[in-house]
C-alpha cells in the first residue's frame, strides 16, 4: 500500500528521489516477493530435473536473478494494462499508477529495461535456451491485456511463469524431455489454481467493472474446478515422478503437497475474501515442499 504521505503530496510538490524509488519498488511487487516465488519453484523443480540433482550453479543464478527481473516487468506491464481500472478495485486502489505517482510511459520504460537486464543474463546461456526467452518475453507482455477478452487470463498467466522450465531443461541438456513438457503442465494448472484462489478475492469488483478471470467462469462451481485441477496436477507430478524413477522423498512431497491442496480447500470453502487470498498465499508452501521433496530424493536415493 502507498503510505498516506506520498498520497497527500499529489499534484502539489515533487516527490523526492527517496520518495520515488519507493513508488517503483511497489509497482514491481518488492514489497510483495510472493510473485517471485510462485515463478521461481517450477523453475527450481526443473533445473534439479534436468539437472539430475545437481544443476550448474552459474545457470541457477541466471534463473533465479531471471525470474525476479521478469516477474517485476511482469507486475510494471500489468500496472500499465490495468491503469485505468485499479483504482476502482478496493485491492488495487493504492497502485503507483493508480493513485498517479508513477506515469504510463515510465511503467513501460520499467518494463521494457528490466526485461533487457533478464535478455543480457539469458545471452549467459546457449542459443537454443536465447531463442526461448523471446517467449517467455511476449508471454509476460500479453497476460495483462488478456482479461479484456477472455475468462482464462490465469492460462496465459500459467504459460508465462511455467515458461522457465522448458527453459531450464534446454538450457541445462539441450533439449526438453516428456518429463519436462509433464512437468510444464503441471505449471500451467499450478497457476489456474493459485491464480483462481487470487481472482476470487476481486471477484465481486470484477464482475462491476467488467473484468475477466477463471473466478468469473467458474462461478459457483469455483471450488469444483479448484479441487479438480489441484487433483490433475499431483496426477502430473506422479506421471513426472514416475517417468524419472523419483523415490520416497520427492512421493512424500507430493503426499504432503495434497494435504496442503486440501487445506486451501477448506480455507476457500466459504468465499471470504480474506482466506482467499490466504489460501493464494499458501501456494508458496506448496512449491517449496515439492522441492524439498525433490532435493532430498535426489540427494538420499540412488539415480542413474
Amino acid at each position: 500500500m502507498i503510505r498516506p504521505e506520498i498520497k497527500l503530496r499529489l499534484n502539489l510538490e515533487p516527490l523526492s528521489l527517496r520518495e520515488r524509488l519507493f513508488a517503483y519498488a511497489v509497482l514491481v511487487r518488492l514489497n510483495r516477493p510472493i510473485g517471485i516465488l510462485l515463478l521461481l519453484w517450477p523453475a527450481l523443480w526443473a533445473l534439479w530435473i534436468a539437472g539430475n540433482g545437481q544443476p550448474r550453479w552459474e545457470v541457477v543464478l541466471i534463473f533465479i536473478l531471471g525470474v525476479a527481473l521478469m516477474r517485476s516487468a511482469g507486475c510494471a506491464i500489468n500496472d500499465y494494462a490495468d491503469r485505468n481500472i485499479d483504482g476502482r478495485v478496493a485491492r488495487t486502489r493504492h497502485r503507483p499508477l493508480a493513485v498517479g505517482l508513477i506515469s504510463p510511459k515510465e511503467a513501460i520504460a520499467v518494463f521494457a529495461l528490466l526485461s533487457l537486464v533478464a535478455f543480457g543474463l539469458v545471452l549467459l546461456l546457449d542459443w537454443k535456451t536465447i531463442s526461448m526467452s523471446f517467449a517467455a518475453v511476449a508471454l509476460a507482455a500479453l497476460y495483462p491485456f488478456m482479461k479484456r477478452f477472455t475468462h482464462l487470463p490465469q492460462l496465459v498467466l500459467g504459460m508465462a511463469f511455467g515458461w522457465a522450465v522448458p527453459m531450464a531443461f534446454m538450457a541445462l541438456t539441450g533439449g526438453v524431455s516428456d518429463a519436462g513438457w509433464l512437468l510444464y503442465l503441471a505449471a500451467i494448472i499450478w497457476a489456474l489454481i493459485y491464480d483462481t484462489e487470487y481472482a476470487m478475492v476481486d471477484r465481486e469488483d470484477d464482475i462491476k467493472i467488467g473484468v475477466k478471470s477463471t473466478a468469473i467462469l467458474f462461478g459457483e462451481y469455483d471450488r469444483l474446478m479448484i479441487g479438480l485441477l489441484q487433483l490433475t496436477m499431483l496426477a502430473l507430478l506422479i506421471m513426472v515422478g514416475s517417468k524419472l524413477e523419483l523415490g520416497l522423498y520427492y512421493q512424500l512431497g507430493v503426499a504432503i503437497g495434497g494435504g496442503m491442496f486440501l487445506r486451501q480447500q477448506i480455507m476457500i470453502r466459504k468465499r471470504e475474501p480474506k482466506r482467499c487470498f490466504e489460501a493464494f498465499l499458501d501456494n508458496n508452501g506448496f512449491g517449496m515442499i515439492i522441492f524439498i521433496g525433490l532435493v532430498l530424493d535426489y540427494l538420499l536415493s540412488v539415480h542413474g
